[in-house]
């Protein structure tokens, strides 16, 4: 898939389009709190991330929506110009290849008019049996759920940095809390995420961003559809309104649904030698 941006605007609601330079901190303070918010969607097709993006879209915010999948991102586009976002770009992009990232954000970015949300939902659940026989299956999980996801934060934290606004909102998981043999390599790839997250979050807070780790639990979206016990994940829409929520709240760490704190402090507690002999 090309990673070359291909983007659709609304002309007749375009924002203006200016360089970080020619904002102000006061501009910066006015718009977030008074105009539609500039929200960038890295993997705007997750589950996940299109019920955000509805909840976004029927309050006005404008968007910048990347997925790899042109014709389920063109879906997505429809349904937020129609509920009513102020701005509409796209881009079709691969975001594995982390060469493609610079481009792919500053075009997003001029899009936009500036950044107040960036908020990255790719990841990939992948085939665990697979990956235990097989490293480049393992690799694939590891690439598109950690590395790329570093290369994207490591740019829009320099950015936001730089202009001492924004906020970075990184979709990771509860799977990251402890390795369980039913899913160690995608749970592996989360730690590295929120251990990412962590120290991006106290390099840059000082700096006026907002760095938030979000960690569901399991979901019913396509990606969890067929699991074990999938019908009683959390609802995708309640979950999307609790993460909007806690992004205009500016929150560290989320968990969602809420429970999901207790019960990794349970399972973080159970002591190694008993932990070992659960199927888990």
């Amino acid at each position: 898939m090309s990673t070359t941006p291909k983007s659709e605007v609304m002309e007749e609601q375009t924002l203006p389009l200016r360089t970080p330079r020619e904002e102000s901190a006061g501009e910066v303070a006015a718009e977030r709190a008074h105009g539609p918010r500039r929200i960038l969607v890295l993997g705007a097709t997750s589950g996940i991330a299109e019920a955000c993006i509805r909840l976004w879209a029927n309050r006005g915010d404008a968007l910048y929506l990347v997925a790899r999948n042109a014709d389920k991102l063109a879906v997505v586009a429809a349904d937020a110009r129609t509920r009513g976002a102020s701005h509409i770009g796209t881009a079709v992009a691969n975001l594995d290849d982390t060469a493609g990232h610079a481009e792919v954000l500053a075009h997003a970015i001029n899009s936009l008019g500036g950044l107040d949300v960036a908020f990255l939902a790719l990841g990939v659940l992948g085939e665990q049996p697979e990956a235990e026989k097989n490293f480049a299956a393992a690799d694939q999980i590891l690439h598109t759920n950690f590395v790329a996801p570093v290369s994207l934060l490591t740019w829009l934290a320099n950015y936001t940095a730089q202009r001492h606004a924004g906020t970075l909102a990184v979709l990771s998981s509860v799977a990251g809390e402890r390795g369980r043999k039913s899913n160690y390599v995608y749970g592996s790839s989360k730690a590295g995420l929120t251990a990412f997250v962590d120290g991006l979050r106290n390099r840059i807070d000082r700096d006026g961003v907002r760095v938030m780790t979000i960690k569901p639990g399991p979901v019913k979206t396509a990606m969890t559809e067929g699991m074990k016990g999938s019908a009683k994940f959390a609802d995708v829409e309640a979950v999307a309104a609790s993460l909007v929520k806690a992004i205009d709240r500016g929150d560290d760490v989320v968990y969602v649904p809420g429970i999901w704190r207790v019960i990794m402090a349970v399972i973080r507690a159970v002591p190694e030698r008993v932990f070992k002999k659960m199927n888990l």
